[in-house]
């Protein structure tokens, strides 16, 4: 039988993070790779999910979601943002952002258009693209002052006639930057300037650390109408396996996002969206205390890494450090991954499989600090047997 997938996903394969994690299990390696936390989300919302299954909410929810959760979607980004959005039309519950942002590209892209993204991207990314028969155009963020930022006059050259959007994840996965109003506020021109729709890629919207300001792309002038906003409750409220998204936008973006969804996976998981929407209106001071103790964590690998002998780039935001691996003499992050349990017991993720110009990202590592401090610490110990210290 000649190879049945179909042309446009050959180049995708298994994922790094599920290629990654299954190595640290065969090792007994520590995974810094994947990006889950190792505890748990605020009780009172898992027993709130817990409550919801024994009370039988066990079948199909609204297409849409549950009406409390969309209202409770709602009413948070009306109270953090200032952006209203009508919960019947507006609103939509998906199954994780990575759901959200599929239906997103499937719905709004002809077979042909292109959809520009930052790379490093995440790598579900490059998949919705490519199930649309989408082209991706890929605008390289870059080392500047210690941070990963992109060059203006690139996001610009990047647009031709066929744009179709701009897929904007911030703060940004893998990369830990935030990106500045001053940035977001290039995105915005671009979009108005040539009439383009901007998805954006929003989970890590409460994960941002030191003072630095998560702001919405739809907040800016004039993208608010032409503005898919997605985020979910994983990154939030530590339940990655919850799965449990949403979409705000305009009612004809929303709509259309729902007409592919409903053919996707119809609705999603009513016991975690009835949790969910509690915790929206409940728990954000959990998520306060998670952001500080994240932010603590983060310190905490980004220390114990430059003793290992790595250059660390400070993340801003996210679960991940990006590290440069040039200093303890290796110069292929892909290579360095694969050995990296053999040589220190830990796992990470090569950045350079997220960019379409690999070349660009081949000496980076990334860390996940979204673990108990003993595992990082361990890790750390280990990792300073690249240098040569057996402390």
């Amino acid at each position: 039988m000649s190879e049945p997938l179909v042309r446009r996903m050959r180049e995708f394969g298994t994922t790094v993070f599920a290629t990654m994690t299954k190595l640290a299990v065969e090792t007994g390696s520590i995974n810094l790779g994947q990006g889950f936390p190792d505890t748990d989300g605020p009780e009172r919302m898992l027993e709130r999910a817990v409550e919801a299954v024994r009370s039988g909410l066990n079948q199909y929810p609204p297409g849409p979601g549950l009406p409390e959760l969309r209202q409770a979607v709602a009413e948070h980004r009306k109270q953090w943002y200032g952006l209203a959005y009508d919960p019947d039309g507006e609103v939509l519950v998906t199954v994780g952002a990575t759901e959200a942002i599929a239906a997103a590209i499937l719905a709004l892209c002809e077979p042909g258009d292109e959809v520009v993204v930052f790379e490093p991207y995440y790598d579900s990314y490059a998949a919705a693209v490519a199930l649309a028969g989408a082209v991706r155009r890929a605008v390289t963020l870059r080392v500047d002052a210690g941070r990963f930022t992109f060059d203006p006059a690139e996001l610009e050259a990047a647009i031709t006639p066929r744009t179709r959007a701009i897929l904007v994840n911030s703060p940004h996965n893998p990369t830990g930057t935030v990106f500045t109003r001053e940035e977001l506020e290039c995105v915005a021109r671009v979009c108005l300037e040539h009439d383009l729709i901007a998805v954006t890629d929003e989970v890590y919207e409460h994960l941002a650390f030191d003072g630095v300001e998560h702001v919405p792309l739809a907040t800016l002038p004039g993208m608010r109408e032409r503005t898919v906003m997605i985020s979910s409750a994983g990154k939030t409220f530590s339940v990655t396996g919850w799965k449990t998204g949403w979409v705000c936008a305009p009612a004809p973006l929303a709509g259309a996002v729902q007409a592919v969804k409903q053919f996707l996976t119809f609705t999603a998981n009513a016991p975690w969206q009835a949790a969910v929407a509690y915790a929206l209106r409940e728990e954000m001071e959990w998520v306060a205390a998670q952001r500080a103790a994240l932010q603590a964590k983060r310190d905490r690998l980004v220390t114990g890494l430059a003793k290992a002998g790595f250059d660390v780039l400070r993340p801003a935001g996210t679960y991940f450090v990006q590290t440069d691996i040039r200093p303890l003499g290796f110069d292929d992050g892909l290579e360095l991954a694969r050995r990296l349990p053999e040589l220190a017991g830990v796992v990470a993720i090569p950045t350079q499989v997220f960019y379409d110009h690999p070349a660009r990202g081949r000496h980076f590592l990334r860390f996940a600090f979204c673990k108990r401090d003993e595992v990082i610490d361990e890790a750390v110990t280990r990792l300073r047997r690249l240098g040569g210290d057996q402390a």
